[in-house]
């Protein structure tokens, strides 16, 4: 099974909090969810996520406050603070307080994505020992990187974990439900088509001719195959 991701997100705005988790769940990521900065620094103590959502204005304990406890605690992991524009947070104060970087709002989901993605693949195993070579290329599942005629190319964290269960399972027939059940584990409320499109993206990044995969192809009405004899 696959290393479960986890991310806490400390946010009092619940609509702000439900549009975030959602997303960060569709990317493949465990959220877990605290409205106040007590419950926030609770979750954060008892779980220990790979990252912490913190937002700066928080009923209770205030972001800041949170951040310096659960340092002080032992809490290694990557702090995002969520700060508002009106908000004269003086950046050098913020990193004081043990925050590894923040946003601003209202901020791009998109951005805030990238910027997960990429602090979790710098604190995630630094051991890039495992690798599965086929063809001209490479793939490093921990540090999400396919290396391809010496060139570098990131993989989403779901184009990582796709890629690595077609690795492991080369030349075998595997079915759309058993692939999602794999990325995105038991109460995933995905269809196939959000499946589809990650397997689009990941063929642009290995295929030659995207619209004619040699590697990654599609087994009508049943799901695909990972295709190599090496």
């Amino acid at each position: 099974m696959n290393k479960e991701i986890k991310i806490a997100l400390v946010e009092d705005d619940e609509n702000l909090r439900f549009l975030v988790a959602e997303r960060l769940q569709s990317e493949g990521y465990k959220v877990l969810e605290a409205p106040n900065g007590d419950d926030g620094e609770k979750v954060v103590l008892a779980e220990t996520p790979h990252v912490v959502l913190l937002d700066w204005m928080l009923p209770g304990k205030q972001g800041s406050e949170v951040c310096t406890s659960i340092r002080n605690n032992g809490y290694e992991g990557q702090v995002i603070m969520m700060t508002a524009k009106g908000q004269d947070i003086d950046k050098i104060e913020a990193y004081k307080f043990g925050v590894s970087d923040y946003i601003i709002k209202p901020f791009n989901m998109d951005v805030l994505v990238a910027m997960i993605d990429s602090k979790i693949k710098f604190s995630l195993n630094t051991d890039k020992s495992e690798s599965y070579k086929f063809a001209n290329m490479e793939h490093q599942p921990n540090t999400h990187l396919l290396i391809r005629d010496s060139r570098k190319i990131e993989l989403t964290i779901l184009e990582n974990r796709i890629l690595l269960y077609f690795l492991k399972n080369k030349n075998k027939v595997i079915n759309r439900e058993e692939l999602m059940m794999e990325v995105w584990g038991y109460n995933a409320d995905v269809n196939t088509r959000t499946l589809d499109m990650h397997i689009v993206r990941l063929r642009k990044k290995i295929e030659t001719n995207a619209d004619s995969p040699q590697y990654l192809q599609t087994v009508r009405g049943i799901g695909y195959k990972f295709v190599y004899a090496g």
